[in-house]
């Protein structure tokens, strides 16, 4: 079993976690920063409490905190997990095997935004799906 990494968060982004649950009344799993923007892991079934209706609370909170966020629906479903995090990219599927996290796409544009320069996307994504399942690499072909 795979022992889970405590997280541990700084005042800001408590006071921050909590305006968020304050706004949406959504549940947050977690809550970091992908390069500049604020991501928020909600609960599952969160979701749309998180976005509001036409948007509204995620459009809030980006102009009260001025940073571009970015909300994550978690799963207990490695697959769905991983769907919901690279989310706007739409891919053909994504298979698991020994450890290995597989995203499959015909269109190349799309594996290289999800990829990014020198694989800091991929890396980070994979930093992120690593905290909450066992797996050793997400690959993109």
């Amino acid at each position: 079993m795979m022992e889970k990494q405590k997280t541990v968060y700084d005042l800001e982004l408590i006071k921050i976690i909590n305006l968020f649950e304050n706004i949406t009344k959504a549940r947050v799993k977690d809550a970091f920063y992908m390069k500049e923007v604020l991501t928020f892991i909600v609960f599952e079934g969160d979701m749309f409490k998180a976005l509001g209706k036409n948007l509204v609370n995620l459009h809030r909170i980006e102009e009260l905190l001025k940073k571009k966020v970015k909300i994550v629906e978690f799963n207990n479903d490695l697959v769905k997990f991983t769907a919901n995090l690279i989310f706007p990219y739409k891919v053909k599927s994504i298979t698991v095997e020994d450890k290995i996290v597989t995203i499959i796409d015909d269109d190349t544009k799309t594996k290289g935004l999800i990829i990014g320069a020198k694989a800091q996307n991929l890396r980070q994504y994979e930093s992120v799906v690593k905290k909450y399942f066992d797996i050793e690499e997400i690959k993109v072909v």
